[in-house]
């Protein structure tokens, strides 16, 4: 059904894609899988028109599809579901799926027929959705629904999916997988990009890996397994269970009490206590965009929050800043690697010092000592492997993993007593992810006590001790890894509680 040969595309002296070959048949779900930065998300920039490719050619049907601008893309049958949906929230269901595509005649919009149409795809095709709904108050699940009916309406049978189940529960996930098997059933064609090896082994017919680039191999999907694609992600063998000893809690490390922080638009976190206990690890799990991101920063001294407490050491720390706390013992990687993590520009050696650069070992009135900070530097990064290992590259220069093996090596060389992690293995390689999630245990088992929020539930509950999720705000149930479920995770993370249990409240207190 669609053939891309040749494909190159260059970003000045980087080569993104380099002659790449990829085929969709008629009817399948081709999983295109790759670490980050590998080039996936340029390959299918240039199939949707977005970018122009250097080299190469595209065939729809066997023919020429000449595809220079998305509107090209759409006219031959190539629908695309972006990670970061494209949606006008004061708009109807209807005005979103319709838009620049509008029946009625002249200026005027027919929405009856609008909604009519809407409701027809989704009833076709077992996409629940109200056309008369408010985009903005939808759930993230249901908002991605009508993403797919944008690309429906206007008749697509080339559906690429970037990334579609980072932002939903597993319920919602299945529910999409559900619904992409009915597509192909149907007849449509489906790319599907994610890092997530397992969904790719459950919905997928086959895989295209690409590594550099590069087209490493395309596999049968029935014929492979998560060690094999993974191997072929990175060029070498990976562990992907992670091997957790047995660590006894010791004492409470940091608490927080009815924290209530402010976000860029209103209340982001609403009366959530907690404990951090020595030796464990607490998993916060969540859709994003729940407060996790507030939380983190108020805990870690970026915020100031409203109102509440919170005690490090049992010393109230509420008003102290984010130096203040690490001078504590507290460390914090962000979940912006780029925005609040690195300063691109500045030298490796420069980065691992932005926090500790006064410090007397790092300047001598006024003066940095720059021979002891690259020395510093040096070895950092021989412990943690960064790549390339050189004191005077620039961070920007770095691939995503790299960038943030140097920000969690930065934070735990304090070997610090408490450690706010957000997101810390977010957008990087199975490579980078086994080495970053190895460091947390290592702390884990010297005797911090670790915060962990993360969106991949499998990191969550592979690392963590004690499980809290957090919805609008509140955390809305607490759990023991060991007895948690996909289930029950999924529930708290779409704001209901199990079937037979009372909800819970955001001030209960989740201990760890």
């Amino acid at each position: 059904m669609l053939e891309m040969r040749g494909v190159t595309k260059a970003f000045g002296s980087t080569v993104a894609n380099d002659s790449i070959d990829l085929e969709l048949r008629k009817g399948e779900i081709h999983g295109l899988l790759g670490e980050n930065g590998a080039g996936k998300s340029t390959l299918v920039k240039i199939l949707y028109g977005l970018y122009k490719a250097d080299e190469g050619e595209i065939y729809i049907d066997g023919e020429p599809a000449g595809i220079t601008t998305p509107s090209d893309a759409v006219d031959r049958g190539i629908g695309m579901v972006h990670q970061h949906f494209m949606l006008v929230p004061t708009l109807s269901v209807a005005e979103n799926v319709v838009l620049g595509a509008e029946p009625g005649q002249g200026p005027r919009l027919d929405i009856a027929a609008a909604e009519r149409a809407v409701r027809d795809l989704s009833e076709r095709y077992g996409l629940r959705v109200d056309p008369t709904a408010n985009v903005g108050h939808l759930s993230v699940g249901v908002q991605q629904r009508v993403e797919v009916l944008k690309t429906l309406y206007r008749d697509a049978r080339i559906l690429v999916l970037d990334e579609p189940t980072a932002v939903l529960t597993p319920q919602e996930t299945d529910e999409l997988f559900t619904v992409l098997r009915g597509f192909v059933d149907e007849g449509l064609s489906i790319i599907l990009i994610t890092h997530k090896l397992g969904e790719l082994l459950g919905v997928s017919d086959r895989i295209t890996v690409i590594r550099d680039g590069k087209v490493v191999d395309t596999v049968v999907t029935s014929e492979t397994d998560e060690a094999e694609l993974a191997r072929l992600m990175v060029g070498r063998e990976v562990v992907l269970q992670v091997a957790k000893e047995d660590v006894e809690a010791g004492d409470v490390r940091m608490e927080a009490s009815d924290l209530i922080v402010d976000g860029a638009s209103g209340e982001a976190v609403s009366g959530v206590g907690l404990e951090i206990r020595s030796g464990e690890i607490l998993g916060v799990a969540g859709v994003d965009g729940n407060g996790q991101v507030e939380l983190a920063e108020a805990l870690a001294g970026v915020r100031q929050p409203r109102s509440g407490r919170i005690e490090l050491a049992g010393e109230d720390v509420t008003a102290l800043d984010s130096a203040a706390m690490r001078a504590r013992g507290l460390a914090y990687v962000p979940e912006d690697r780029g925005g609040k993590g690195l300063v691109g520009e500045f030298t490796l050696a420069e980065n691992f010092v932005l926090k500790t650069y006064r410090r007397s070992m790092f300047s001598k009135i006024g003066w940095l000592l720059r021979n002891a900070i690259r020395a510093f530097a040096r070895r950092r990064i021989d412990a943690f492997d960064v790549r390339p290992p050189n004191p005077q590259a620039s961070a920007a220069s770095l691939s995503g993993g790299n960038q943030q093996k140097v920000i969690v090596a930065r934070e735990l060389a304090g070997e610090p007593d408490v450690l706010i992690a957000n997101q810390p293995t977010r957008g990087v390689d199975v490579g980078a992810i086994e080495f970053i999630h190895g460091q947390l245990l290592e702390q884990r088992e010297r005797g911090a006590a670790i915060l962990l929020i993360s969106l991949e539930l499998d990191e969550i509950r592979q690392l963590a001790d004690r499980i809290a999720v957090m919805y609008d705000g509140r955390i809305v149930g607490e759990i023991d890894a060991a007895d948690a479920t996909d289930e029950q995770l999924g529930l708290w993370m779409a704001g209901r509680g199990g079937p037979d249990e009372d909800q819970p409240t955001g001030d209960d207190r989740v201990r760890s």
